[in-house]
């Protein structure tokens, strides 16, 4: 019986001291992330007209918007799923706008340090639609797609500096790369922001019951959701699949709280008010940053709409098995960091 005690104490001595080494690791992340809301060094990224291979002057996020609205997608070795992608999105653009004069557009393509041909096929599609519609910027290395997004939405240097590229849409859409979702689904997150914006303008309260404002002075935030096609999953998934993105559900629950049940749909779109405050606080940047969106929505008391989207399983999903683990050290991260006040949030 000794030998059974023995081995228990050890057994317990063991997840005694995992359990503080990785509770001492997630603090020390957390606190050397602190400052990741400030933007990565700009000498990494480019930005520049294809045909005069200049730098373009970069809007800021804290100036008037210029486009009605700015659709950004980040793309990582994206060579052969982008141009489908892009096709369709500017296809419908164009159509737009031709029906709708007063709608304008731009499309901004965030090259996340790819190995393959992306950044070709972007700026082929620079060439093909002008630098006014279409523009790429190169962030040199891999950061993650939250850091990719967030580059189009945050301080811009000085244009000597290869400064970051800023959209410049009253409505910003962040969408994948693969094309999952239909781009003209965009008008169901569009048509719910006017609907609740115009509610705020006419009957909100004296802070932005003004007639004069504009839709991207009101802070929203529309979520597109595939959480109607969960049953239909569940059914084709396998049963560990399963059991891991249930637990990931409830760890994000924990996390960011109820609202949103599905933080990871790759659809999302915020107007210019919304994406200042947000963008300049996220400090994640792969997989979780769209908790971490939920999360600081709620912070800020910015009003959040999740909207059925149509969705189609993509092929070349870099999204596995693997990448579990890396979401459930990110939320331990984003859980310690704000929870200690380690991650201070801006107003």
């Amino acid at each position: 019986m000794a030998w059974l005690w023995m081995i228990t104490e050890l057994l317990v001595s063991a997840v005694i001291f995992v359990a503080f080494g990785l509770g001492f690791a997630i603090i020390f992340e957390s606190f050397r992330r602190r400052h990741n809301n400030a933007h990565v060094d700009s000498s990494n990224a480019i930005f520049e007209d294809p045909y005069s291979l200049k730098p373009v002057p970069c809007p800021n996020i804290s100036d008037p918007a210029e486009k009605y609205m700015s659709l950004i997608i980040p793309a990582f070795n994206e060579e052969l799923r982008l141009p489908g992608a892009l096709d369709e999105t500017m296809n419908y653009l164009q159509q737009r706008a031709a029906k709708d004069k007063s709608f304008s557009y731009e499309v901004l393509i965030v090259d996340d340090g790819s190995a393959d041909g992306t950044n070709r096929v972007a700026f082929d599609f620079v060439k093909k639609y002008k630098i006014d519609n279409v523009r790429v910027l190169l962030l040199g290395r891999n950061y993650g797609k939250g850091e990719a997004i967030r580059q189009l939405l945050y301080l811009c240097e000085s244009i000597g500096k290869q400064g970051m590229l800023h959209s410049r849409g009253e409505l910003l859409l962040m969408l994948d790369a693969d094309g999952a979702t239909k781009v003209t689904d965009l008008e169901k997150l569009e048509n719910q922001i006017h609907a609740v914006a115009t509610k705020e303008i006419q009957f909100g309260d004296s802070a932005t019951s003004d007639s004069s404002l504009r839709i991207s002075d009101i802070q929203l935030a529309a979520f597109g959701s595939r959480a109607h096609l969960e049953e239909k999953a569940l059914a084709s998934r396998k049963w560990y699949r399963n059991f891991l993105m249930k637990g990931f559900h409830i760890v994000v629950l924990l996390t960011a709280g109820p609202g949103i049940r599905d933080t990871q749909c790759g659809f999302k779109m915020f107007t210019r008010a919304a994406a200042r405050k947000l963008f300049t606080n996220i400090r994640l940047k792969r997989w979780c940053f769209d908790v971490e969106l939920v999360y600081l929505c709620k912070w800020f008391g910015i009003p959040m709409i999740e909207i059925s989207v149509n969705w189609f399983e993509i092929p070349g999903s870099k999204v596995n098995l693997l990448s579990i683990p890396n979401m459930l050290w990110e939320l331990a991260l984003m859980s310690a960091g704000y929870r200690t006040g380690m991650w201070k949030i801006s107003s």
